[in-house]
């Protein structure tokens, strides 16, 4: 009997551990001394590690599942009955938009909800929030051109001039927000409500030169190290990643200035529906979108935050090369509506083979 009371306590203790190792991190009892789940599209180039060197002195612990901003989106929607994300951030307002209809985000107004332009965030709902504001650029290595005017002046002379087809890098891979926010630039000039997939037969001609006529980005490598080598010499970029890899690989690049503008992402940050800890990372937002952190954030890594008590003490030269552009006027309506599919037929129609 003594036996059997030792094999049960033994089996009991053994499925006890099983339960835990298979318990999903956002499932886990919200103890102060667990982690937070953070799902970001925004903790590349050293950002991850700076973050939670800076929230550790303020008492948080974070893990990040760093992804493109499609991916996240995607997986933040498949995993909304049974959350393991606390809170995203990074993402733009066409995937906040989507994250909210899929019921994913918690309304949540954070300490610093008054010092930002809510209209840049959820207007409605108060799901999401706005913490910087970034151009999405075509850059060039200012190297491989005599003179700025011999240089591409807009996306779509990169197909239509014959000295720059081949010399430019396309994405294979279309899960990324950067490139799905210059997808939203280029084939929103050709919006028609008549036109395939909300776009003008002329719009999808023009994508198709784009992708046929563009040098396809290499796996691993940096569009910057594949400038340096000259095996291109343009491709999309953002602004906090145009001045970190300039100091990186060594050169120097410009960013083209077209005179309809360029699609501006500004980045949000919200609380996750389901999570275990809400407490914690309520109090975690409060601090990472606080004028004083989103400063710090703007001078380590050149963002220009959009909370306005943040601007005196933020990168100077980051919020005056930002202004520099002019924001073009994109249907973000048209676009949430239209981008998963507008990437599901250019993979199966323009980028096969």
């Amino acid at each position: 009997m003594k036996r059997r009371i030792v094999l049960l306590g033994a089996l009991l203790s053994a499925g006890s551990l099983l339960t835990t190792a298979c318990t999903p991190p956002g499932q886990a009892s919200g103890s102060p001394n667990e982690s937070l789940i953070i799902y970001s599209n925004s903790v590349s180039d050293g950002r991850g590690d700076w973050l939670k060197k800076e929230a550790a002195a303020a008492g948080f612990k974070l893990d990040f599942v760093d992804l493109g901003g499609g991916d996240v989106m995607n997986r933040l929607t498949a995993e909304k009955n049974n959350p393991v994300a606390d809170v995203t951030f990074g993402l733009n307002n066409v995937y906040f938009e989507k994250l909210k209809a899929q019921n994913v985000l918690e309304p949540y107004s954070p300490a610093w909800a008054g010092e930002v332009d809510g209209s840049l965030g959820d207007q409605t709902g108060k799901q999401f929030w706005p913490i910087v504001s970034e151009p999405i650029m075509l850059v060039y290595n200012k190297a491989a051109y005599a003179t700025p005017a011999a240089a591409p002046q807009d996306w779509t002379d990169l197909w239509t001039k014959d000295q720059f087809k081949g010399k430019y890098e396309v994405q294979t891979s279309l899960g990324g927000a950067t490139t799905q926010m210059v997808l939203a630039g280029i084939l929103g000039r050709y919006a028609d409500p008549s036109g395939e997939l909300g776009v003008s037969a002329e719009g999808w001609n023009q994508v198709k030169a784009y992708f046929a006529n563009g040098n396809r980005a290499v796996k691993g490598e940096d569009l910057y190290s594949r400038m340096k080598k000259s095996q291109v010499d343009a491709g999309q970029m953002w602004l906090a990643g145009k001045a970190s890899r300039e100091k990186q690989y060594g050169i120097q690049t410009e960013a083209a200035k077209p005179s309809i503008g360029v699609p501006f992402a500004v980045q949000q940050v919200g609380l996750v529906k389901g999570t275990k800890k809400a407490e914690t990372a309520k109090k975690f937002i409060d601090w990472f979108g606080s004028a004083d952190v989103q400063a710090k954030w703007s001078k380590q890594f050149f963002t220009a935050p959009v909370n306005s008590k943040a601007a005196a003490a933020a990168d100077a030269q980051a919020i005056e090369q930002t202004a520099e552009f002019k924001k073009q006027d994109i249907d973000w309506t048209l676009v949430g509506k239209n981008i998963d599919k507008w990437v599901e037929k250019i993979e199966l129609e323009y980028l096969k083979g």
